[in-house]
């Protein structure tokens, strides 16, 4: 009799963990996405290489754009690009504005109310300033300083680096879509702070920006997508998905294609 009244209650188990497993699969981001034929990616728009916004055609480009086209096409879906901007980037997953965002540095911060995937790219923190100050900057302590300003954008991991790396320092934070280096190009600024990736190809497109020579970058952190917490079959599919990029060299085609040099 025990044996029977055992084996009934592993029945019993099983089939609860089974409607609740079919449950969590129909509830999954993936199969909305499936259903409704359409993938909605949140995105900037103002982080070169990673995602750029032509204001003329609406359109956008850059590693990450390539990147998502490639997902929704072998998801079989439609992509819809959604705009927002550092600040409100997080809030926009969390509210169900967009499925995914493009990438961001996953961070202490972030991850408290957001999910990440697995990362398929690496960034470092710099300094940028004009050439002619080179002279004043040749290390982080030069920066910390109350006669420097230091521009930053809005909402972007490094506004937060910046309290810490430049506590005596006047902080000014530029909300998109301005950016921090267009204050140091303008002269409001004598310095900003951005990724490694993108001062290079900053220092390329306007040959008064330099990077301070400093003896190491500061803060090094993963590039990942930002998805909805709690949904590990979404979460799932996204990580195999780069996984088997990442193998196939889908990454590294696009590396050489966006950054070159870099």
């Amino acid at each position: 009799m025990r044996r029977h009244i055992i084996f009934f209650l592993l029945v019993i188990i099983a089939t609860v963990a089974i409607t609740t497993q079919a449950k969590a699969d129909t509830d999954s981001r993936l199969h909305q996405i499936l259903k409704s034929g359409e993938l909605r990616v949140g995105t900037t728009g103002d982080w070169n290489p990673m995602t750029v916004r032509d204001p003329a055609s609406n359109s956008y480009k850059g590693f990450d754009i390539d990147v998502i086209q490639e997902l929704a096409k072998d998801l079989g879906v439609k992509l819809t690009f959604v705009p927002t901007d550092w600040k409100t980037l997080v809030n926009g997953i969390i509210a169900n504005k967009y499925d995914m965002s493009t990438s961001a540095s996953v961070t202490p911060a972030r991850i408290r109310t957001v999910g990440f995937t697995k990362s398929y790219y690496q960034v470092s923190t710099v300094p940028l300033t004009l050439k002619s100050n080179l002279d004043k900057f040749k290390d982080w302590g030069d920066i910390d300083k109350p006669s420097v300003t230091v521009a930053v954008t809005l909402g972007t991991s490094q506004e937060q680096q910046v309290k810490k790396f430049f506590p005596n320092a006047k902080i000014n934070s530029i909300e998109a879509p301005a950016r921090d280096f267009q204050e140091v190009l303008a002269g409001r600024a004598q310095v900003s702070v951005t990724s490694n990736l993108e001062a290079s190809l900053l220092t390329q497109a306007h040959q008064q920006l330099a990077v301070v020579p400093v003896s190491e970058t500061r803060t090094p952190a993963d590039l990942a997508f930002i998805v909805a917490q709690g949904d590990q079959v979404w979460l799932n599919y996204l990580n195999h998905w780069i996984t088997i990029k990442l193998n196939r060299g889908f990454f590294e085609e696009l590396r050489r294609k966006w950054m070159p040099g870099v």
